[in-house]
């Protein structure tokens, strides 16, 4: 379970406005990847706090409500054509930096899930491998930013639907990936990943 340990460590510092980031949505063929950059209240810190992705959909609506209730949230994105420009990686750490900044007042210190610090993010920073396991603010965010992508999905289903959305949240499932060969490409669809670009170059084209 994730625990303070990196935001005590800032804390002994004298640093005590603390964001936790972290994106979700790197992987999928369709969508926006999302970021979102989480203060929490030392004092008010929802219990079962973990990676997103050890949560049931029940826990993770849950925590993103009481999140909501006691901490300082801001969420943002990368757009379908910035991950296609810049690539995943740099669009992924542009949604970062866009939720960090989007908080009301600048965080004394910042805490990244990843191996690297995206450009621009200030400092002091620390990147932390695995963070969304090891730290309590970079839980937060994981969870947070991972509802918001998934509500998202959700409203992109009921625009272009045969895709199955509002299950697989973009990912290259068996049903996307079927569907893609059915039904074509989309406007949300990542036209610079690998199984989009193939059916594009084939010839099979949608734009709803």
């Amino acid at each position: 379970m994730p625990d303070d340990r990196f935001e005590a460590a800032f804390r002994a510092e004298g640093l005590t406005r603390i964001a936790g980031v972290d994106e979700v949505g790197r992987g999928p063929l369709a969508g926006p990847v999302t970021a979102a950059a989480v203060v929490l209240d030392i004092d008010h810190v929802p219990e079962g706090l973990n990676d997103s992705k050890k949560l049931s959909l029940k826990a993770r609506v849950r925590l993103a409500e009481e999140l909501a209730a006691c901490a300082e949230i801001s969420i943002a994105h990368a757009t379908v054509e910035e991950i296609d420009r810049l690539n995943i990686l740099r669009a992924s750490h542009l949604a970062m930096v866009r939720a960090v900044d989007g908080l009301t007042e600048r965080p004394q210190a910042i805490l990244v899930d990843g191996a690297m610090v995206p450009q621009g993010m200030g400092h002091p920073v620390q990147a932390v491998v695995r963070g969304d396991a090891r730290s309590l603010s970079i839980a937060a965010a994981s969870i947070v930013a991972k509802i918001a992508r998934d509500r998202i999905m959700a409203e992109l289903a009921e625009e272009c639907p045969g895709y199955g959305w509002e299950r697989n949240a973009g990912y290259p499932t068996r049903e996307h990936k079927a569907a893609l060969l059915d039904l074509g490409v989309t406007r949300h669809h990542r036209r610079s990943f690998r199984p989009v670009h193939n059916i594009l170059y084939q010839g099979k084209f949608l734009n709803p």
